[in-house]
């Protein structure tokens, strides 16, 4: 019976990860796609040597890498703090409603939420208002680039923070109550516990969590990118994800950007390998 649950599972990876990995060939092909992948010509790797003479990629890549590392330092630990306090919140009921307040987002397409923050920062809207009362001059903030990759990681954090939580609570759940009750009666505060009973018990989840994170470390999501991005801030959001739509979807270069995607997945398998060697000598890690 269990092998017949996680058969589902088993072939979700099969046929949505696995066979896919055969078109990667169409990286090394100048792909046509009235030929199909057996017919097209074999160019092996000119169309990396095209991405990597081609300006346009570097400023792509160089937008990739630094929302990517913008998200990382602010959106990874974000989940984990807000843990730790709804931890500290003694009332069920209080805790429950916020906690459903902090989920919430989470079920909201990026659709709805890219045209919730583009109301709240228009020109009429509730930050424009009260820079008005403050008397101060309103700001078109999305057609501004100094603003888009601050907004793309802020909105990123509203939306999923609650929805991150629930592991980390799921690790805090399984803390014994015995230490706990040790540290108070050495005398440690609510702060102390924290420090030393409920943040290191906690980092074989972190740790393992933060993995799959840098596995993922350029792949941003088209979702929230494409529906923040307007034509003023291409220069400073547009992302591999986007790039590729453009040019593939839009214009059929597809040897091109499955190689981009390559790259983009080598890039991860790197990053994951790197980390989980550093992880192996705290005596954690993915294997």
């Amino acid at each position: 019976m269990l092998y017949l649950m996680a058969l589902p599972g088993v072939l979700y990876f099969i046929i949505f990860k696995y066979v896919p990995l055969g078109g990667s060939m169409i990286a090394f092909q100048d792909y046509q796609i009235m030929k199909g992948i057996t017919g097209s010509k074999w160019i092996g790797f000119d169309n990396f040597t095209f991405l990597f003479t081609y300006q346009d990629f570097y400023n792509v890549l160089r937008n990739t890498a630094v929302i990517a590392f913008y998200k990382l330092v602010f959106g990874f630990p974000a989940p984990i703090i807000l843990a730790v306090l709804f931890n500290e919140v003694r009332h069920m009921l209080a805790k429950r409603v916020m906690q459903s307040l902090f989920y919430l987002p989470h079920f909201l397409s990026w659709v709805v939420v890219g045209g919730i923050v583009f109301e709240l920062l228009s020109n009429k809207g509730v930050v424009n208002i009260f820079r008005g009362w403050m008397g101060m001059e309103p700001l078109l903030f999305m057609q501004q680039e100094r603003f888009f990759r601050p907004i793309v990681v802020l909105s990123g954090i509203w939306k999923e923070v609650g929805w991150g939580t629930i592991i980390y609570l799921a690790a805090i759940t399984g803390i014994n109550p015995n230490l706990y009750e040790a540290a108070v009666m050495d005398g440690a505060n609510r702060w102390k516990q924290t420090v030393h009973i409920t943040l290191p018990t906690m980092f074989p989840t972190i740790l393992t969590l933060f993995l799959l994170n840098i596995g993922n470390f350029l792949e941003l999501g088209f979702d929230q990118v494409y529906n923040l991005l307007t034509p003023m801030t291409y220069s400073v959001g547009d992302i591999i994800e986007t790039y590729v739509y453009r040019a593939g979807v839009l214009q059929g270069q597809y040897s091109v950007t499955t190689a981009i995607g390559l790259f983009q997945s080598v890039i991860g398998f790197a990053l994951l390998w790197t980390f989980n060697r550093l992880a192996r000598k705290t005596e954690q890690g993915l294997w």
